[in-house]
């Protein structure tokens, strides 16, 4: 399932709860930062052009938790405030997101956790990829690409892994880890990147290696494959 894809089904699930309604339906669409362009420049505009083929009376409203537990949660309450019967949630902390799920479903609103599973207290419904399968066929991937370099056994790589509150990335690193535990290689460390914020040194210039990043297609597969590029022949 590719992201288009993905976004077809997830405006599909959302206007499908409308079928019966007689009446135009409010739908909220919550993602969860903006150190990712993704959001604002493709899954947005990418759902809010479905939803206008789909649900062409509903009223949508968009809002970015900016990696802020506290600010996603006010604008979660407020679009229920707003009306909203639908909520499609990508959580800035899947944890946390559970209370957000309760409240909802307490006052009859619907809940499609998007991208991020929100495992303590399941959603409605829940539209992502096979994430741990990503991971999976990420690291292999580059295994491959390491040993067709040239790469001995033993050697070792630098694993960068999501941020720890997106469950998702979690399910990432578990199919990376499967696949290198299977491999030649050794990773020499692990290290998460919380709210999904690119880490510098102190000179200020973002930290290069050849990293294997855990997070998603759009993001983890050109890197990985640029930082194969970049492996000694």
């Amino acid at each position: 399932m590719n992201k288009l894809t993905k976004l077809a089904a997830l405006s599909g699930v959302a206007a499908a709860l409308f079928a019966s309604a007689s009446y135009a339906q409010t739908v909220a669409f919550l993602m969860p930062d903006q150190a990712s362009t993704r959001y604002e420049e493709h899954d947005w505009p990418g759902f809010q052009s479905a939803m206008e083929k789909l649900c062409p009376d509903c009223t949508l409203i968009y809002q970015n938790g900016n990696a802020d537990v506290a600010l996603q949660q006010q604008q979660f309450n407020s679009v229920i405030a707003q009306g909203a019967e639908v909520i499609v949630l990508d959580p800035v902390d899947s944890a946390a997101a559970a209370a957000l799920v309760q409240i909802a479903q307490s006052q009859g609103v619907k809940v499609i956790a998007y991208d991020r599973p929100i495992p303590d207290s399941p959603a409605d419904f829940y539209v992502s990829f096979d994430n741990e399968g990503i991971g999976y066929a990420i690291a292999q991937s580059l295994v491959e690409q390491l040993q067709q370099a040239g790469v001995p056994e033993g050697a070792g790589v630098l694993q960068i892994n999501g941020s720890p509150t997106d469950a998702a990335a979690g399910l990432i690193r578990d199919g990376i880890d499967r696949a290198l535990d299977n491999s030649p290689y050794v990773t020499l460390s692990e290290f998460d990147t919380p709210d999904w914020r690119h880490q510098k040194h102190k000179s200020g210039q973002p930290v290069r290696s050849r990293v294997l990043a855990t997070r998603s297609t759009v993001l983890s597969q050109p890197m990985t494959a640029q930082a194969v590029a970049r492996l000694p022949r």
